[in-house]
C-alpha cells in the first residue's frame, strides 16, 4: 500500500475514533479529560501485510495491526499471538463498521497513569521504538504489558 493511501487509512482510523468518543463513549466516567484521539506512528510492518502503530484514546491505548490491501486479519474477538521482531504479543481481531476490522493489543486502559496528551504519545513511541528495534532478548511473556511500558516493581521486575 502507498504511503498517501496509508495515511488516508490512517485519517480515517482517527476520524472513527474521535467520532465513538463523541457519541459511544461521551460522559463514560473511564474517560481521561485531558487526552484525545490520536494515531502514533503507523508505518508497514518488514513483512508488508499489516502497518503497525498506536491508536492513543481517553479510554485506551492500544497497539494497533491495520491490515494493508486484502490481508486476513483476526475474526472480530478472535485471539491469537503475533511475531513483531523479536516479541510475541496476543492480538484481538476488532471491527469497527465505518473502518473495518483491524487487530489491537491493550498496552493501557483506563488511561488516567498519564499527565496529558504528551505523555502518553511519549509512552506511544517508546513502545513502538522497543518493538521495531532489533534485540537479541527472548521473547517477553504477551499477557505481560508492564515490559513494554517500562514499569517495574521494587525489585526491578516488570509488572502485568
Amino acid at each position: 500500500m502507498a504511503h498517501k493511501a496509508l495515511q488516508t487509512q490512517v485519517a480515517r482510523l482517527e476520524t472513527v475514533f474521535r467520532g465513538i468518543a463523541a457519541t459511544r463513549m461521551e460522559g463514560v466516567p473511564l474517560l481521561h479529560a485531558g487526552l484525545q484521539v490520536q494515531a502514533v506512528d503507523f508505518a508497514p510492518e518488514p513483512e508488508g501485510d499489516f502497518a503497525l502503530g498506536v491508536l492513543v484514546t481517553p479510554w485506551f491505548m492500544n497497539l494497533m495491526r491495520l491490515p494493508l490491501g486484502s490481508t486476513e486479519v483476526l475474526a472480530c474477538g478472535q485471539a491469537g499471538p503475533q511475531r513483531l521482531g523479536e516479541h510475541r504479543l496476543r492480538f484481538i481481531g476488532a471491527h469497527e463498521a465505518a473502518f473495518g476490522p483491524y487487530e489491537m493489543c491493550s498496552l493501557a486502559s483506563p488511561m488516567f497513569e498519564f499527565a496529558d496528551q504528551p505523555a502518553a504519545v511519549a509512552t506511544a513511541r517508546e513502545v513502538l521504538v522497543r518493538l521495531r528495534a532489533s534485540s537479541a532478548q527472548s521473547a517477553p511473556d504477551p499477557h505481560r504489558r508492564g515490559f513494554l511500558l517500562g514499569r517495574r516493581n521494587a525489585q526491578g521486575v516488570s509488572s502485568p
